[in-house]
C-alpha cells in the first residue's frame, strides 16, 4: 500500500467569488488485481497492453487504486508531480524479495493479452486463493510465476553437464554392483 499526502490548496469559487481552502488529503493506494479490474471495467480494454495510455486513463487508474471508495476522485487533479512520481515508483517496484536466477521469461514474445480475467484464471488454475487479489500486482505476478515453476517441474531441469555427471555416477554404481568393467 502507498500513502501519499495531497497538499492543501486555495481555490477560487467563481460562483461565490471567494477563495476557499481545500484541506490536505492522505490517500491510500494499492496497485492490485482489484484496481486493474476496476479500471478495465470502466475502459473495456486491457490496462497491461502495449498501447500508450492517455493522461485521462492514467489518472483513472490512479483513481481505481484508491482503497477508500468514498474519497472524492477530484483529489487526483490536485496531486503534485511528486505525488505522481511516487505513484509511478510504487507501480514499478517489485515489492518482493524473490529473485529468479533464470531471467528467461516463459511467456517472452507471447502475443497473449493479459487482462484481469486472465489473471483470475491463473489464480483458479494454480489454486491460488482469491485473497491475493488485493496484493500488489507485481508481487502477485511473482507468486504466479513461482507456482508455474513449481507445478511445471522447471526447477528440476538439469543442464547437459549435470545429466552427464548423473549418468557417469549411475554407470559407475552399476559396474560395481555387477562387477563389470564396461
Amino acid at each position: 500500500m502507498l500513502k501519499i499526502t495531497v497538499p492543501a490548496e486555495e481555490l477560487f469559487d467563481e460562483v461565490t467569488m471567494t477563495f476557499k481552502t481545500v484541506p490536505e488529503v492522505v490517500v491510500e493506494l494499492e496497485h492490485s488485481l482489484v484496481s486493474l479490474s476496476k479500471w478495465e471495467s470502466i475502459h473495456e480494454k486491457p490496462f497491461l497492453g502495449k498501447d500508450e495510455k492517455t493522461d485521462e486513463e492514467i489518472y483513472s487508474y490512479i483513481g481505481s487504486m484508491f482503497l477508500d471508495d468514498s474519497l472524492d476522485q477530484n483529489v487526483i487533479t490536485r496531486m503534485t508531480q511528486t505525488n505522481i512520481q511516487s505513484v509511478n515508483d510504487y507501480v514499478g517496484a517489485t515489492h518482493t524479495a524473490t529473485t529468479f536466477s533464470n531471467q528467461r521469461e516463459s511467456k517472452s514474445g507471447s502475443s497473449e493479452v493479459i487482462t484481469s480475467e486472465l489473471i483470475y484464471y491463473w489464480l483458479v488454475a494454480l489454486e491460488i486463493p482469491f485473497e491475493v487479489q488485493t496484493w500488489n500486482l507485481n508481487r502477485l505476478f511473482t507468486l504466479v510465476r513461482i507456482a508455474n515453476i513449481k507445478n511445471s517441474g522447471e526447477e528440476k531441469k538439469m543442464t547437459r553437464g549435470e545429466i552427464a555427471e548423473r549418468n557417469r555416477k549411475l554407470n559407475e554404481e552399476r559396474r560395481k554392483k555387477h562387477q563389470s568393467k564396461g
